[in-house]
This record gives C-alpha cells, sequence and structure tokens, in this order.
C-alpha cells in the first residue's frame, strides 16, 4: 500500500497510460512491489469470490411460468387474509393443503373452498375429520365423483382471487425484490395488513 497518491501528468499524443503516472519525491511503499501488491503476503479469495449459498429454502423454485415463489394464501369468506405460506413455483398446491387447514387462528371453519389444484381424496379426509367441509371441485378423471356441488358456495372462491390480486399491487410483492424466504415473508405480511387495514377503515 502505497503511502502517497501518484499524480498525473497531462495526456500526450503517443504516450502510454503508464506514461501518465509519476511517483512523488519520496513515496514510500509498503511491502512488495509489482502487480500483486498485498498489505499481507497470505492467500486470500478474490473480491467477489464469496461463498455461494444457493436457493436452498428461499421458496424459489422454476416452474412453466419461471423462476418465481407461490404464496399459499388463506382468507375467510369476506376475502380477508388470514395466514399463508410461501413455496417455490415449482411446488403443487394439493400437497400444502392440509398446512393451510392448520396455519391461522385455532378455530376451524364450516367449510373450506378450493380450486381443482387442491383436489385429491386425502385432502377431502383432512378437512372432514377436523369437521370441516371440503368445497373443492373434483377432477374430470376422478372416479366415484357425487352428483351434488355446493356451487354457491364455491362462488365465493372469487374473493380469493381478488385477495392475491390485491397483495399483488404492492410491487415487492408482484416483483419478488426480497432475496430470502423470510425477508420476503414479512413483505407479503406487511401488505397483507394493510389490506386489512383498509378493508376495516369506514372514515
Amino acid at each position: 500500500m502505497e503511502q502517497r497518491v501518484e499524480t498525473l501528468r497531462p495526456a500526450e499524443q503517443g504516450r502510454r497510460v503508464r506514461d501518465l503516472l509519476r511517483s512523488p519525491r519520496r513515496a514510500v511503499v509498503v511491502g512488495a512491489s509489482g502487480a500483486d501488491v498485498r498489505q499481507h503476503h497470505r492467500a486470500r479469495p478474490c473480491l467477489g469470490s464469496r461463498r455461494q449459498r444457493g436457493q436452498k429454502g428461499q421458496a424459489l423454485g422454476r416452474s412453466r411460468g419461471g423462476f418465481s415463489t407461490k404464496i399459499h394464501l388463506k382468507t375467510d369468506f369476506d376475502g380477508h387474509p388470514i395466514a399463508f405460506d410461501l413455496t417455490g413455483g415449482e411446488k403443487g398446491d394439493a400437497p400444502h393443503f392440509p398446512i393451510l387447514l392448520a396455519l391461522g387462528p385455532d378455530v376451524d371453519p364450516r367449510a373450506a373452498v378450493a380450486d381443482k389444484g387442491y383436489a385429491s381424496k386425502a385432502n377431502r379426509q383432512a378437512a372432514r375429520s377436523r369437521g370441516i367441509i371440503p368445497v373443492i371441485p373434483h377432477k374430470a378423471n376422478e372416479k366415484d365423483r357425487p352428483g351434488f356441488f355446493a356451487k354457491a358456495i364455491y362462488k365465493g372462491r372469487a374473493r380469493i382471487e381478488q385477495a392475491v390480486g390485491k397483495l399483488k399491487r404492492f410491487k415487492r410483492v408482484a416483483l419478488r425484490c426480497e432475496k430470502t424466504k423470510r425477508n420476503f415473508a414479512s413483505i407479503v405480511a406487511l401488505a397483507a395488513g394493510f389490506t386489512l387495514v383498509k378493508s376495516v377503515h369506514t372514515t
């Protein structure tokens, strides 16, 4: 490390960059000179070569829509957010249904409304075991489909889609600006809080 800063000569045509530098009168250099000048003569990694941590546990994954994060949102029948969980974009919806049932207040609803992505016998049984009526449409290839389906209740699922749309109005939620799952979950929770405050604000 040099103790004095080198001065610059005026650039003249035909001179090289090295010739533009001239040392002060008593420039003192500590350590070895040359292209690799270090304060300590120990091996060290180059700048920018920190250990790569990867995307494990960051709720990031590649799906048909690209590299994204999936927000599994749980709301009440009015579309107010209750709880949510984050997974990578490649994760399926159906395996996450029991987790959503356990999230939020310790109060079991009378019915659980979900789209076909959560359709499975295991999910319907998980809801019934908690005394919840599963309002999940059956897939076309399912066997022993019942003839009755609560279409009037299922129409309320549109409020869940509207709640997701309100969350995506926040730029940091829509663009996933945070790298870690913890930070992104904080932003989603903040956006959900703003949505709740706005829904009860009447003045």
